[in-house]
């Protein structure tokens, strides 16, 4: 920020303040305590190796053995995010004293590939949430970056910028909120003044006949010559143009800073809205949506050229109007700010049922453990929902030199031309070629080569100085939409997970990249996340080995009379209580903390395992990187079960094979244990040598119990089909029949 020489003079308060978690020394004594029941286990396993005439095998208590070890690792990672524990809280109200006058521009940045997964309504109503910001229209540009080259996606575009005239000043006057017009006028009307009901009518009126003029074109599939007579932007699509194949189109919708340009209803400017979609041609590489974000800053730069950016996903709507001015107090801080990078929000949702039937929102993670990774400085940018500085964006080294963020406006900053000229001048920043033996997608913009190409962004601007916040506002600042089914789920996480080991595997691992230039506890915190996929081969080994073991009588753990069983006991009963804990001080429930184990167990042995599959893949050269959209619609029956918590299996994925399996081979080997220990041995048995496994497979049994009545009870769509049952009755026939060396 341009600061006056008068206030470099005077200690200001600061923006914003960081606070540390309290009883962080009790946890620590806490955790210790842990460590030490893990270091007694693997001691356990140690000195009780089976000899040759044992009869538990060699092969089975090495397997279970290494499963503990590679457990007890993960957890030390794990603790990187909890031992620093930070939170961050803006002061607007000082932001607005001392710079109301001289706040900087803001882009915004909304990325579509889709207009089938991602119908065009959704992406506007994103849109139009943030046209809406409490904040100086000439500041703000809006693009949108569309990647399927649709000229729906482009019509509904230029449908919202016709209805933004009426809408925003509607929400300013009232003060409404969400200023999403599709989920605005979902809600039941706040109040009966007569004025303010007969406006909103009038708004609510224009809002249905437009979106009934783009559901109209969306079933036909094509515009209308009548509408595309209305805007020269449609003379850019023709008959040769395909979502892979076709040239780079920049279309200026609104130029919000030209002072005879549109204007709204009551005679106020509109912010800048700009619609591209950057060129592809076969054979060309296009990077999936890092190389559309860096067409996105190139094109930007030329246009607006706002020093911070706000990058969103087209489902992820702004929820809270002055989202921007919180992020802002972190970036203009007087002591702090000139080396902030990017402000990270949680990604929160707006379709989560109460007790989060598939934990798309983990209370925990978003509360402590982000948090906790933003006291190593390891905040991770998780690619929607955060403001960036675009120095730090665009491949800038931290500097403390002549360090500023200026506020001037597009006129001043820039000579003036016509839309047309920024328009053509634009699409060559947006063609294939224009990357072409550069630093962009290596050293510039987004890193290119891997399906999570912000994780690797965000740990590379850290490598160069910045220094990253996480801010977690009581008001969540935007909600977007989670998956509603188990399948659509589990896609998204085996390519999150395939993406993060990737990471891990290359010259951008955290303990190679980042080796002298971030915290050895912002490294270890990365690869929490960056192992999901390897980590599942240790979950796959205790959900078979002790069922297994049960079925061929062969003991894995002490007896319950034993002093070895405490530590056992106490890891896992003190790692279930934190977890419990942590979860419910967080905001969640009893029952939504145990759909977030079922589901912690469920990716671990499905999405993990088949991303630590196909990455293995991929580093023989046998596959390449790919990118797969999830969809953003349901059908009716759908969401009734989804809002009735009910699990949505309805198909004959391998992953649903592997899920019944473990839940079959359990329960058998449950049944038999408690049969042949308990009932033939009555109290000896129930705290014999086999005790450990059975309470293994009661746990996981209890975990599925969602899976047994989906394959036995259940007749809805949302059941698992019979064949999946079959499958998986043979292969735990097999699996009965392995032999326990």
């Amino acid at each position: 920020m341009a600061r006056n020489d008068d206030r470099e003079d005077v200690l200001l308060p600061p923006l914003f303040e960081t606070r540390t978690a309290k009883r962080r020394g009790a946890y620590k004594i806490f955790c210790f305590t842990i460590f030490v029941g893990i270091i007694s286990v693997w001691l356990y396993r140690f000195i009780h190796f089976p000899s040759a005439a044992a009869a538990a095998g060699k092969s089975t208590w090495l397997t279970i053995s290494a499963a503990e070890v590679l457990f007890g690792l993960y957890w030390i990672f794990t603790q990187a995010a909890r031992l620093k524990v930070v939170y961050r809280s803006p002061f607007k109200h000082r932001l607005s004293h001392r710079y109301e006058e001289e706040l900087p521009l803001v882009d915004v940045f909304v990325c579509t590939a889709d207009p089938t997964l991602e119908p065009p309504l959704l992406v506007i109503d994103t849109i139009l949430s943030v046209m809406s910001y409490n904040y100086t229209p000439e500041k703000l540009g809006i693009y949108l970056s569309d990647d399927g080259c649709s000229e729906l996606t482009f019509y509904a575009l230029v449908e919202a910028s016709e209805f933004a005239k009426r809408w925003i000043p509607f929400v300013k006057k009232h003060n409404v909120e969400p200023r999403a017009p599709r989920v605005y006028f979902s809600r039941e009307i706040d109040s009966d003044e007569p004025d303010f009901v007969h406006e909103w009518t009038i708004v609510k009126d224009l809002y249905e006949d437009m979106k009934s003029r783009i559901d109209s074109s969306v079933a036909n599939g094509f515009i209308t010559d009548e509408i595309k007579d209305k805007h020269k932007g449609f003379l850019e699509w023709n008959s040769n143009i395909t979502k892979n194949d076709h040239h780079s189109i920049v279309q200026i919708l609104i130029n919000g800073w030209d002072p005879q340009g549109i204007f709204d209803v009551d005679g106020n400017r509109l912010p800048t809205l700009v619609y591209l979609s950057r060129e592809k041609r076969r054979g060309w590489q296009h990077n999936f949506k890092a190389g559309s974000m860096n067409a996105l800053i190139r094109v930007s730069s030329e246009i607006t050229n706002a020093p911070i950016i706000l990058n969103l996903d087209c489902d992820m709507y702004s929820n809270d109007p002055d989202a921007i001015r919180d992020a802002l107090c972190f970036f203009l801080d007087e002591n702090q700010g000139q080396q902030i990078s990017y402000v990270q929000y949680p990604q929160r949702f707006s379709n989560i049922t109460k007790n989060d039937i598939y934990a798309n929102e983990p209370r925990a993670t978003f509360q402590i453990e982000l948090a906790g990774l933003d006291g190593f400085g390891a905040t991770l940018f998780i690619g929607t929902g955060c403001f960036h500085r675009r120095e730090s964006l665009s491949g800038k080294k931290f500097s403390y030199e002549d360090r500023k963020i200026e506020s001037n406006s597009v006129k001043e900053t820039k000579k003036i031309r016509s839309v047309e000229e920024l328009e053509l001048a634009s699409k060559t920043l947006a063609n294939c070629s224009y990357e072409k033996d550069t630093l962009w997608g290596k050293e510039m913009g987004l890193v290119y080569g891997y399906p999570v190409e912000d994780i690797v962004t965000g740990l590379t601007i850290q490598c160069r100085g910045w220094k990253p916040v996480y801010y977690n506002p009581t008001k969540h600042a935007f909600l977007g939409i989670a998956p509603t089914t188990l399948d659509v789920a589990l896609v998204q996480f085996k390519r999150w997970s395939e993406g993060l080991f990737q990471i891990f595997f290359s010259e951008h691992c955290p303990f190679i990249h980042g080796f002298g230039k971030i915290k050895l506890g912002a490294q270890m915190g990365y690869c929490i996340y960056l192992l999901w996929a390897p980590f599942s081969l240790p979950i796959l080994a205790y959900v078979f080995v002790p069922a297994l073991c049960l079925l061929h009588d062969v003991p894995l753990f002490p007896k319950v009379s034993s002093l070895w069983f405490v530590p056992f006991a106490y890891v896992f009963g003190a790692r279930t209580a934190c977890s419990l804990i942590e979860d419910l001080i967080s905001g969640s429930t009893v029952k939504g903390w145990w759909n977030l184990q079922r589901m912690w167990l469920i990716r671990r042995t499905t999405s993990y395992f088949f991303a630590l599959i196909d990455t293995i893949y991929k580093k023989l050269g046998l596959s390449e990187t790919s990118f797969v959209l999830t969809g953003k619609v349901a059908d009716e029956d759908l969401r009734t079960r989804y809002e009735d918590e009910i699990i949505e299996f309805g198909s004959s994925s391998v992953m649903y094979v592997i899920i019944a399996t473990i839940a079959i081979v359990n329960l058998l080997s449950l049944v038999y244990g408690v049969f042949k220990n308990v009932a033939f041995f009555g109290f000896d048995g129930l705290i014999g040598v086999f005790t450990g496994q059975m309470i293994v497979c009661g746990i996981i049994v209890s975990l599925n119990l969602p899976v047994y009545e989906a394959l036995l009870l259940r007749r809805d769509k949302g059941s698992i089909p019979s064949s999946v049952l079959v499958k998986s009755l043979v292969i735990t026939s097999l699996a009965c029949l392995i032999p326990m060396f």
